[in-house]
């Protein structure tokens, strides 16, 4: 099983790679590779936050994907920094300040490095409580991803909605939570 989910989430950089270098059938290649890293790292987020109810056997690989919802929006921010900013650090920071989608854009990544930093087991017993910002990194990524459009496509708001029935879903569950523990 673990093979398997390793190659099925490797299946977005090797379509990626393949759109870009094969068929290079692109024609604004840094924005193709915003929208594929992002939409593939958001997409993977939300579902390590669905394993729990809908996907139990998954539960023992939510590490790993996870893992790999960082590896895709490190490839996202790395976009922006190398290939967009061209490692303009002064040009990149007055980009933030212009577009604030890129400020929680940024704000997002950070708090995701955090997770990943602290998900090995020592580290991951120690600050486990603190992988709850996992929410609002959803949160503010989907912000993130709603500014950066200029238009939204069909795709786009069936992609919306359903981050926001995942999000109704994980409140649900914490409302029936804490009225458990009383």
């Amino acid at each position: 099983m673990r093979k398997l989910l390793f190659t099925l989430l490797l299946l977005p950089l090797v379509y990626l790679i393949v759109e870009l270098f094969v068929l290079q059938d692109v024609n604004d290649p840094i924005k193709y590779i915003y929208t594929v890293t992002g939409a593939t790292a958001i997409s993977i987020l939300f579902f390590t936050t669905s394993i729990s109810l809908w996907f139990k056997k998954l539960v023992k690989y939510r590490r790993m994907i996870g893992l790999y919802g960082f590896f895709y929006a490190f490839l996202h921010m790395s976009n922006f920094l190398i290939l967009d900013m061209e490692l303009d650090i002064a040009f990149a920071f007055e980009e933030t300040i212009d577009k604030p989608f890129i400020y929680l854009g940024m704000l997002s990544f950070l708090l995701l490095l955090f997770m990943a930093i602290t998900s090995t087991k020592k580290l991951f017993r120690k600050y486990n409580k603190y992988h709850k910002v996992l929410y609002i990194v959803l949160i503010l990524t989907t912000i993130h991803f709603v500014m950066a459009q200029k238009s939204l496509s069909l795709l786009q708001y069936f992609y919306l909605l359903m981050i926001a029935m995942i999000f109704i879903w994980k409140v649900k569950q914490y409302i029936v939570q804490f009225r458990n523990q009383k």
